[in-house]
């Protein structure tokens, strides 16, 4: 029984360390969403000779050049660029096409005015989220290497189950309220920013992939619970009817013990009385 509450408790402990690492990770990280938008290429100058619009065409040496467009009206999605972007809570970064590297701006800026409460509120709940984890995890290692008792070791069990079905749930919510604010931001936000095409990345698959760790732990300390709860009243039926069957035991053993000696007794009496018959009568 020991071994099996200490190998359920390590596997809670292992799922939720998990739960806290990639829910932490997929918190710091701008990789939710990932796509590509949709720009105007720039124009053409003397730091920039490639994937650039040459509005007056008299720069001979951009003639020969393939990655040079001239500028006309018909020239349709030639004078655009789709560059690469990634987004999450806190930044969203975009490939610059003026120089080397991205440069990124603040989504909680990006975010239409009626969607930043709860943009906010996604945030929060993601901070509470890691915080009850980290609760959860702390009650789980205390109930796994320090509990001196069964009795000690179940309550610990029982708040550390709580603490993760409620970080499970606020954890939830949190990415569904981001998910929503993203989709109104594609079709609200500025018109700079707003992608061409976009998809999940893979920072969101931590997020949910957190989620279900988190509830996996959960699921799994609530079972030790349960089956520990269990096999103590299994055991402690089996005790109690132990102690009965070996009370009616001893209570038969003493009710023939008291009959025979009372049986004794009244044999003894009579002996007693025989004899003080005998002494007494005259000869």
């Amino acid at each position: 029984m020991k071994t099996n509450r200490r190998c359920r408790a390590l596997l809670a402990v292992s799922l939720n360390l998990m739960a806290l690492l990639f829910s932490t990770t997929a918190f710091i990280t701008t990789h939710w969403c990932e796509g590509t938008q949709r720009v105007p290429k720039p124009s053409c100058g003397k730091e920039k000779k490639t994937n650039c619009l040459n509005y007056n065409g008299n720069e001979t040496a951009n003639e020969t050049n393939q990655n040079v467009v001239h500028y006309s009206w018909e020239t349709g999605d030639d004078r655009f660029l789709f560059r690469y972007f990634h987004t999450g809570i806190w930044y969203s970064c975009e490939e610059n096409i003026n120089a080397a590297g991205e440069k990124c701006r603040s989504f909680i800026d990006l975010a239409p005015a009626s969607e930043k409460g709860v943009l906010w509120l996604s945030v929060v709940s993601e901070v509470l989220y890691i915080m009850l984890l980290v609760v959860g995890f702390s009650l789980m290692c205390l109930e796994l290497f320090h509990s001196s008792s069964v009795i000690d070791g179940l309550k610990l069990n029982a708040f550390a189950a709580v603490f993760t079905v409620l970080s499970g749930l606020l954890g939830m919510v949190a990415h569904m309220m981001y998910t929503q604010v993203f989709q109104v931001t594609v079709s609200l936000g500025p018109e700079d920013w707003r992608p061409h095409s976009w998809d999940y990345g893979w920072s969101f698959c931590l997020a949910w992939g957190s989620f279900t760790c988190c509830m996996a732990a959960s699921v799994t300390t609530l079972n030790s619970y349960t089956k520990t709860v269990i096999e103590f009243r299994h055991k402690r039926k089996i005790f109690e009817q132990g102690f009965r069957e070996e009370q009616n035991f001893l209570d038969q053993e003493a009710i023939k013990y008291f009959r025979e000696r009372t049986e004794e007794e009244r044999a003894e009496a009579g002996d007693l009385r025989l004899q003080c018959l005998h002494s007494c009568s005259p000869n």
